[in-house]
C-alpha cells in the first residue's frame, strides 16, 4: 500500500495532460481496468487482516473514486474540443449564395417605401414610428372616431382579448396612432411620415389582412389646403416619374380631417392597358384632408393657434400601379419566381438625383 500515493499523482498527472480521448481510455484501462494498477492493490486486500483491509480499503476507494471523477471531466472537456473542431471544420457560411449566378432581390413593398421616404424626406418629411398593438385611444378615440363608429366592431378590427376592466387591446387599423403620438410627444411645427403595417379582417384580390400604408402630418401656424395640394401633387408626379399627370381632389369624409378629400390621379384604359398620366379615366389613390379641430384637441395642441393637414395611402397600392401588378395577394406568397420578376437589386437605392427606377 505503500505505492498508493505514487500512483494517485501518476494517474491524476497522466489524466489531466491526456490530449486525446484515446490516450484517456488506455489511461483508465492502465489504472482502473481489469489488470490496472489500482485494481491490482484492490485485490491485495484479501491477504490483509481486518483491521489493515478496512484503512487500505477505504484509502484505495477515495483514490480510485478521485481517479475515476478526473477521468469523467477530462473525458467531458476533450468530446467538447472536438465538438468545437468538428463544428468549426464542417462550417457552413449560409449567407453566401449556393451558385455565384444567384442573387437575392429587393421586395416591391421595401422598394416604394423606400422610394415614398425619399421623396417626403427631400420635402423635409421626417420618418416616424410606433407600435402595432395600439389601445382604442390612440387608434380611434383620438381621431375623433365616434363610439358607435363600424371600424371600432369586431368585423373591421382585431381585437385582441379584454382585460380586467372591460378595455382590449387591438392591432393598429392604420398608421394614425403614429400622428397622435408624435403630437403628444413634440410641439408644432411637426412634419412627419408614418410608414408601417396595418391590420384590417379583410381579404380578396385588392384587399389583405395585413397590408402597409404611409401616411403623413403636417402641423403649423400657416398651414392651408393648398400646401396639402402642392405637396401630394409633387409627390404624385415624382413617384410616378410622369411630368403632367393630372391630379384631382374630390370632396369625401374622414372623423380625423374637416374639410376631406380623395386624390384620383389622370389615366388611361385604351386597349386594356392602364397607363398613368393624360386620359379619359381618373383614379383613386389616397384620402387627405386638413386635420380635425378635435383630434388637436385630444393630441394638447390649440386649433386656434395651429391647424395642419394630413395624408394616407395603400403602400401596396400605389406598387402595383406603378410597376404594373395585378394581384395584391402575390405580395405574400413568398413566391421566389415572382420575387425574381418584380423584385429589385439591392444597389437600386431610391434617390431623387439618381432616379427613382433604373
Amino acid at each position: 500500500m505503500q505505492d498508493l500515493d505514487r500512483l494517485r499523482a501518476e494517474a491524476l498527472q497522466a489524466a489531466a495532460n491526456a490530449d486525446s480521448l484515446d490516450a484517456l481510455e488506455n489511461l483508465r484501462v492502465s489504472t482502473l481496468g481489469k489488470k490496472g494498477s489500482i485494481t491490482g492493490l484492490m485485490k491485495t486486500l484479501g491477504q490483509m487482516d481486518p483491521e489493515a483491509r478496512k484503512a487500505a480499503g477505504q484509502a484505495l476507494n477515495a483514490v480510485k473514486d478521485e481517479v475515476a471523477a478526473l477521468l469523467d471531466a477530462r473525458k467531458a472537456e476533450l468530446e467538447e474540443k472536438a465538438l468545437d473542431a468538428r463544428l468549426a471544420s464542417e462550417r457552413v457560411d449560409v449567407s453566401l449564395p449556393v451558385r455565384p449566378e444567384t442573387t437575392g432581390r429587393i421586395h416591391p413593398i421595401s422598394q416604394v417605401m423606400d422610394e415614398m421616404i425619399a421623396i417626403f424626406g427631400q420635402m423635409g418629411f421626417e420618418v416616424a414610428e410606433g407600435p402595432d398593438i395600439e389601445d382604442d385611444f390612440h387608434n380611434f378615440t383620438a381621431l375623433n372616431f365616434p363610439p358607435e363608429h363600424p371600424a371600432r366592431q369586431m368585423h373591421d378590427t382585431f381585437f385582441l382579448p379584454e382585460k380586467e376592466d372591460g378595455s382590449r387591446l387591438l392591432l393598429r387599423t392604420h398608421t394614425s396612432p403614429v400622428q397622435v403620438r408624435s403630437m403628444l410627444k413634440s410641439k408644432p411645427p411637426i412634419r412627419i411620415i408614418a410608414p408601417g403595417r396595418t391590420y384590417r379582417c379583410d381579404s380578396d384580390m385588392t384587399h389583405t389582412p395585413m397590408f402597409h400604408q404611409i401616411e403623413g402630418l403636417v402641423i403649423d401656424k400657416a398651414t392651408h389646403m393648398g400646401h396639402l395640394k402642392g405637396c401630394l401633387i409633387e409627390f404624385v408626379r415624382t413617384f410616378f416619374e410622369v411630368d403632367d399627370v393630372p391630379v384631382r381632389f374630390r370632396p369625401s369624409f374622414f372623423p380625423f380631417t374637416e374639410p376631406s378629400a380623395e386624390v384620383d390621379i389622370g389615366c388611361s384604359r385604351a386597349g386594356g392597358e392602364l397607363k398613368i398620366g393624360a386620359g379619359a379615366d381618373w383614379l383613386e389613390i389616397l384620402g387627405c384632408g386638413m386635420v380635425h379641430p378635435n383630434v388637436l384637441r385630444h393630441c394638447g395642441i390649440d386649433p386656434d393657434e395651429y391647424q395642419g393637414f394630413a395624408f394616407g395611402m395603400g403602400i401596396e397600392r400605389v406598387a402595383m400601379l406603378k410597376y404594373g401588378i395585378p394581384d395584391l395577394r402575390t405580395f405574400f406568397d413568398s413566391d421566389l419566381r415572382w420575387l425574381k420578376h418584380y423584385g429589385f437589386l439591392p444597389i437600386d437605392v431610391p434617390s431623387l438625383t439618381g432616379g427613382l427606377t433604373r
